[in-house]
C-alpha cells in the first residue's frame, strides 16, 4: 500500500492552498493532518475541504507548533516576514519543509535556517517553482543531454503584468520593503534560482538598475481621488480601476479577488463592499508602494559567462528565456508554451516543447504546474529517495537568495558586486 505523506500547513492563504490542492488530485499521497490559519473563515474552509479534525485547526503557529511533532512535512506558507520564527521552531521539532519563498528578507536569516537545517538533519525544499514546471524542466533536461553545448550567456524576462504589479506590488502585501522583502527578492528568487540551475556555475558579479518610474502621485490623473471608489472620474478609462480590475475574468485575477476580500469563492457584491475600506481599493498612484516598477540585473557566472534579467510590470505578464550555447540557441516563451531551438548546425528550427503532453501535470495549482509538480516531487524526495532533476538544497537556495540581496546593493548603491567579497560582509 502506497504510504501517505503526512502534512501541516501554516498560512492557509493562496500560496497555502494552492500548494493542497494537490490533495485534491493524488490525495493517496497526501493527508493534510493539521492547519494554522488566523482567518477563520480560510481555516474552516481547508478544514472542510481536507477533513482536519476542528481540534487540529489553529488560530496560530505557535499553538500547532507547541505540540510533539505530528507530521512528516510542514508547509510553512505565511507573508515575508513571518517565515522566519516557525520554520526554526518546526526544524528544531525535527519536521522536513516545504518553505515558500523566499526563504527570509535578510540573508541572515536565510543562512541560519539553512544552517539549522542541516544541524537538525531535516530536509528543507524552497518554493521556487520555476524549476519544478514541466516547461522548465524540458529546458534543464535538454541543456543536460548537450544539444545546446556550453551556454555562454542567457537573456531572461520576468513579465509581472500591470494587473498583478497593481495588486500585490503597489495596493498590496508586496508594495512594501519594509513590511516585505525587495520586489526582486519577492518576485524573482525563482527566476534567479532557474538561471543558476541552468548557468551551473555561481554567480561571480551583480550589477543592477531600477527604479519605481511610475506609480507615483505625480502621474495621477487630473481629480483623481485617494479611493477608486470616492466617485473617480476616470473609471471608464483607467486600467487600474479597482472595482473593474477584480471583475477581470480570469484565473489569476481570481487568485486576486480572495487575497482583496480575504476569503475564498467572494461575490461581486462582497468585493466591492471590501474595496471601500481596504488597501485594494485605493488609487494606484496615491499608495505607500516604495518597490520598483521595473528592474534589469547583469550577472557574471563563473570568469566568462553572462545572464541579464529583465522584471517589468508594464507588460500583460509571462516569462521569456533566450539561452545562448556554442551548439545552438533555444527560445522559451512560458506564458505561449513555445520553446524553439535552432541548431547551428543543421540550421533549422524546431519545437522541443509539447504542451499536450505534461497537461495531466498541471491540473492542481499555479505557476504553469510548479505548484503541483513541486508536491509530487516533494512526494518522491522524502517517501521514496527519489530526488528529481529538479530537487534543490537549501544551501543551493540561498545562493539563488543572494544573487536578489546583491542586486538590491548594487540598484541602491549603483555598484558593481563581487560576490565573494559580499559574502564575507555577511
Amino acid at each position: 500500500m502506497m504510504k501517505q505523506l503526512s502534512l501541516i500547513v501554516i498560512g492557509g492563504g493562496d500560496r497555502g492552498s494552492s500548494y493542497l490542492k494537490t490533495l485534491q488530485v493524488t490525495p493517496e499521497k497526501f493527508k493534510l493532518v493539521a492547519i494554522a490559519e488566523p482567518v477563520k473563515e480560510k481555516r474552516d474552509h481547508l478544514r472542510d475541504l481536507y477533513n482536519v479534525p476542528e481540534e487540529m485547526c489553529f488560530e496560530s503557529w505557535e499553538d500547532l507548533l507547541s505540540l510533539d511533532k505530528i507530521a512528516d512535512v510542514a508547509l510553512i506558507c505565511t507573508q515575508d516576514k513571518m517565515h522566519f520564527a516557525p520554520a526554526m521552531k518546526a526544524i528544531e521539532k525535527k519536521y522536513d519543509l516545504l518553505l515558500e519563498k523566499p526563504i527570509a528578507p535578510t540573508p541572515e536569516e536565510c543562512f541560519k535556517i539553512s544552517e539549522y537545517a542541516k544541524e537538525q538533519g531535516v530536509k528543507v525544499l524552497v518554493c521556487h517553482v520555476l524549476r519544478y514546471t514541466p516547461f522548465y524542466k524540458v529546458i534543464k533536461e535538454f541543456i543536460e543531454e548537450g544539444n545546446l553545448g556550453e551556454v555562454i550567456n542567457v537573456v531572461h524576462t520576468e513579465g509581472v503584468g500591470n494587473v498583478h504589479m497593481s495588486h500585490s506590488f503597489v495596493r498590496g502585501n508586496w508594495r512594501n520593503t519594509a513590511e516585505s522583502a525587495p520586489m526582486i527578492l519577492a518576485k524573482c528568487c525563482h527566476d534567479t534560482d532557474m538561471l543558476q540551475w541552468i548557468m551551473k556555475e555561481p554567480c561571480t558579479k551583480v550589477h543592477s538598475f531600477g527604479t519605481r518610474a511610475y506609480f507615483r502621485s505625480e502621474n495621477a490623473p487630473e481629480g483623481a481621488p485617494k479611493r477608486c471608489t470616492d466617485g473617480c472620474p476616470h473609471k471608464d478609462t483607467c486600467f487600474y480601476y479597482a472595482p473593474n480590475v477584480y471583475k477581470i475574468d480570469t484565473a489569476e485575477v481570481q487568485h486576486f479577488r480572495a487575497i482583496a476580500a480575504n476569503k475564498f469563492n467572494p461575490t461581486d457584491e462582497e468585493v466591492d463592499e471590501v474595496l471601500k475600506t481596504s488597501p485594494y481599493g485605493r488609487c494606484v498612484y496615491y499608495c505607500d508602494n516604495d518597490v520598483v516598477d521595473h528592474q534589469v540585473v547583469s550577472m557574471q557566472f563563473g570568469e566568462n559567462k553572462h545572464v541579464t534579467l529583465t522584471m517589468s510590470a508594464f507588460n500583460k505578464g509571462g516569462r521569456t528565456s533566450h539561452i545562448m550555447g556554442t551548439k545552438g540557441e533555444l527560445r522559451a516563451n512560458m506564458e505561449g508554451q513555445v520553446m524553439e531551438f535552432y541548431d547551428y548546425a543543421t540550421r533549422e528550427t524546431t519545437q522541443v516543447y509539447h504542451p499536450e503532453k505534461t497537461l495531466d501535470y498541471t491540473i492542481a495549482g499555479g505557476h504553469a504546474g510548479g505548484d503541483f509538480g513541486i508536491m509530487q516531487d516533494l512526494y518522491d524526495y522524502i517517501v521514496l529517495d527519489k530526488p528529481s532533476i529538479s530537487i534543490s538544497d537549501v544551501s543551493a537556495s540561498c545562493l539563488a537568495h543572494l544573487i536578489c540581496f546583491a542586486a538590491e546593493e548594487s540598484r541602491l548603491t549603483d555598484k558593481v558586486i563581487d560576490m565573494k567579497e559580499y559574502i564575507k560582509t555577511l
